[in-house]
């Protein structure tokens, strides 16, 4: 039988993104479901809460405690579930709740959604996938600007300021300096319902979108060999995202040589008699994930050419374009594409 809790800590005064998505986090479980949750920083009142989160000076797992304001806290996702990708950025109260209880969330969020194709076979492998996804995308950036940690190292001057993500929405949401009349408790609810289907939905979108392109891929990257012989090209007869997925696998599997093209399908919207047309790109892999420089690019005297003029320099017929930076091209079929990667690399490996 569950053990259920009645209260939930944390500070009152201004809130932040962190333990609001904390407390939303822990309503997630069945234990805390039917909590209220006490903002107060009165020590006598946090010491009958069942669970504490961002006050207090205390971090014990073992006592539900999870403040990260200590001088002595230094704990990074790292160093509470022995995972070396995380271990730069300090914890705030949100990613210790997710730390502890995050894999047990990620199945209540699939559980509550029934359409949700996922829920009928939550093995561990898509929820160790979701959990680490969730953690790099959505909660180490709320770790990050809750406890002061820029994106870069360097002290260049920003060109300009995001104000728009998570932890600056919520911010928003205190009653101003001069309004004394809003229920700050009541902004602190408001907060808590923008956080939620924000957080649901990145669950939701690795479980069903990107999980399932996952295995799309990795059964590409087993047949690249298929396409050619040195392994490559990689070949998606359904476009999915690959990019992420392309990086993770080739790390896990160290695969070598590294893929340098991805072939994939492109369907245009319904013309007026409802036909759809199909053209097929071939796509350079980036040295790295958001890089600009590839692997390999395109050759040089194809870049800007479209069409005739373009199959008539490569030598390959049906093509349709290559970017000017070289790093996609078009043909109308898939084979086509296919030779513009194959060609590259010859030329490529050619003395």
């Amino acid at each position: 039988m569950v053990k259920l809790y009645e209260k939930i800590g944390t500070h009152d005064g201004k809130f932040h993104c962190d333990e609001v998505l904390a407390c939303y986090l822990l309503k997630c479980l069945p234990e805390f479901k039917s909590a209220y949750i006490i903002r107060s920083r009165d020590t006598q009142l946090l010491e009958k809460c069942d669970v504490v989160v961002d006050v207090g000076g205390v971090y014990d797992y073992d006592k539900l405690r999870f403040d990260h304001h200590q001088k002595s806290f230094d704990k990074t996702l790292q160093s509470i579930k022995d995972n070396a990708l995380f271990d730069k950025i300090k914890l705030s109260s949100a990613g210790l709740v997710y730390a502890h209880f995050g894999e047990k969330v990620i199945r209540e969020s699939l559980k509550r959604c029934s359409s949700s194709h996922s829920t009928t076979n939550l093995n561990e492998s898509l929820i160790s996938y979701i959990y680490l996804k969730v953690y790099e995308n959505f909660i180490q950036e709320i770790d990050a600007i809750d406890n002061g940690i820029d994106v870069t190292e360097t002290n260049e001057i920003k060109k300009y300021k995001i104000s728009t993500n998570l932890s600056s929405r919520v911010s928003h949401l205190n009653p101003a300096w001069n309004d004394l009349t809003t229920p700050a408790d009541a902004q602190f609810q408001k907060a808590i319902n923008l956080v939620g289907p924000e957080f649901d939905e990145r669950i939701h979108f690795y479980a069903n979108v990107m999980w399932p392109a996952r295995e799309i891929v990795k059964k590409a990257i087993e047949d690249r060999f298929k396409v050619y012989e040195s392994g490559e090209i990689l070949v998606l007869d359904i476009s999915v995202p690959w990019q992420d997925t392309l990086y993770e696998i080739e790390k896990e599997q160290k695969i070598y040589p590294l893929i340098k093209f991805v072939v994939f399908g492109t369907r245009t919207s319904p013309n007026i008699t409802g036909d759809r047309g199909e053209d097929w790109r071939v796509q350079c892999v980036s040295t790295q994930p958001g890089s600009f420089h590839n692997r390999l690019s395109l050759p040089q005297t194809w870049r800007g050419l479209r069409g005739i003029e373009l199959s008539k320099i490569s030598g390959i017929e049906n093509c349709v374009f290559v970017h000017m930076s070289g790093f996609i091209g078009g043909n109308k079929t898939k084979e086509g594409a296919i030779d513009m990667a194959i060609t590259t690399l010859i030329e490529d490996h050619s003395p």
